[in-house]
């Protein structure tokens, strides 16, 4: 079918979405980026063309677009699959932890469980009038930074990241959430440029992705910075700079938290004396593990390899 035909056949919204999630299921797309599957995704791209709510109630979808929007969806689904880029990058929106957050190719788009933790507060590990300090290495886009501080409210978080685009994406959402008297993005090598700043929680979600993995990864994701995804031949390189400096900048009742994902595996063979607390996800996802200042403190009686 032609582009005029599909214009003069396709008329109402709920028409777009399954146009769209026909060709996105024929074109062989890869969805990992904040949907589950092709009729998922094309309700997203749909909604956003539209500037139309993700909870749209079921009635709106018999309404007829008017030309101009039918080009509008029909471009941004040729889009996406000429292009194979996450749809993020083309709407620049994402959603994380309940917020929404601009993105582009300079970060990862956000996708991390620990959402779920946030929005828990950390409970039962934390109490939120306690918590004052917040530190997220590896912060990208700076949505992990910015929605502990939306759940912390008496915190300072510093966003750290050693990539100046990505800090600048972080600058934007910062900004965008009135939040630059609380979070401070802060271009580190995970702790070289944080000073002896010490901390009650440090969070990351930082590069776990194997040498292996990553090369084989769908073109979606080779679509977002390698810096982001890859760390070494065993997925570790960064997380083990997090692992050996925590010591240094955890306060006493202080948790470290980071998502290692499919290095899950290599990390506990590289430390197999450490008591990784391994935290399960209502929503799903997994590979997040949780230690506390008193077992972080621990860290260099153990065995490392690599």
């Amino acid at each position: 079918m032609n582009h005029q035909a599909v214009l003069d056949t396709l008329t109402t919204l709920r028409d777009y979405v399954r146009f769209a999630a026909s060709r996105f299921a024929e074109a062989g797309l890869f969805f990992g980026h904040g949907t589950a599957g092709p009729l998922d995704e094309a309700a997203a791209l749909v909604l956003h063309a539209l500037h139309l709510p993700y909870d749209l109630p079921g009635g709106y979808f018999e309404a007829k677009l008017l030309p101009e929007e039918r080009e509008r969806v029909l471009a941004l689904i040729e889009r996406r699959i000429a292009e194979r880029k996450p749809l993020a990058y083309l709407t620049h929106e994402a959603p994380f932890a309940g917020l929404s957050f601009y993105v582009d190719e300079r970060v990862l788009v956000p996708r991390s469980p620990i959402a779920e933790l946030i929005e828990n507060r950390f409970a039962p590990w934390l109490d939120v009038d306690e918590v004052t300090d917040v530190l997220d290495l590896c912060t990208g886009s700076g949505c992990i930074a910015i929605a502990c501080a939306q759940a912390f409210p008496k915190a300072v978080v510093d966003a750290a990241d050693i990539s100046p685009d990505a800090l600048e994406v972080a600058r934007i959402n910062i900004a965008r959430h009135g939040l630059e008297d609380r979070v401070r993005a802060v271009q580190s090598d995970v702790y070289a440029g944080l000073g002896e700043r010490r901390y009650d929680l440090i969070v990351s979600n930082p590069p776990y992705v194997n040498l292996d993995e990553w090369r084989a990864l769908p073109p979606e994701f080779h679509a977002e910075p390698r810096l982001g995804l890859e760390s070494g031949a065993d997925g570790l390189n960064c997380v083990r700079k997090i692992l050996q400096g925590a010591a240094g900048h955890l306060k006493p009742d202080g948790i470290l938290v980071v998502e290692v994902g499919s290095a899950a595996d290599a990390l506990v063979e590289a430390y197999p004396e450490v008591p990784f607390f391994w935290l399960d996800f209502e929503r799903g996802g997994d590979g997040v593990f949780l230690l506390d200042a008193k077992q972080v403190a621990q860290l260099g009686t153990h065995r490392q390899d690599g």
